[in-house]
């Protein structure tokens, strides 16, 4: 979940937990308004409790490459992010061998 969901969810909870007593402040209560603030109230609190479980949803997508074959001639073996663009996760295991000028075997950030 996103942080601007988490904080719209937890807004909206919020309002309908304190929305409840208003129904109690404005009107003489019966029955049915007791089992609706009820309800109002039990939702709003399980809403709140729900989002503050949730995890944020990862940066960006995640790059992985692994076991890869032999990087000859400039060639990379593995990931290539020029500048240090790119967002989320980047991981290279058991890349393979770089050979000859300006290969790379992992992750490569350079312009």
């Amino acid at each position: 979940m996103s942080q601007g969901w988490k904080i719209t969810v937890i807004v909206l909870a919020a309002v309908g937990i304190v929305s409840t007593p208003l129904i109690w402040l404005l009107n003489s209560p019966g029955a049915g308004e007791l089992a609706g603030a009820s309800i109002q109230a039990a939702v709003g609190i399980a809403a709140l409790v729900w989002t503050l479980f949730q995890h944020p949803s990862s940066a960006g997508p995640i790059d992985r490459a692994s076991r890869t074959g032999v990087a000859r001639d400039g060639g990379v073996t593995g990931i290539r992010r020029p500048g240090g663009r790119g967002r989320g996760a980047a991981t290279a295991e058991r890349t393979g061998e770089a050979n000859g000028e300006n290969s790379v075997s992992g992750i490569d950030y350079s312009n």
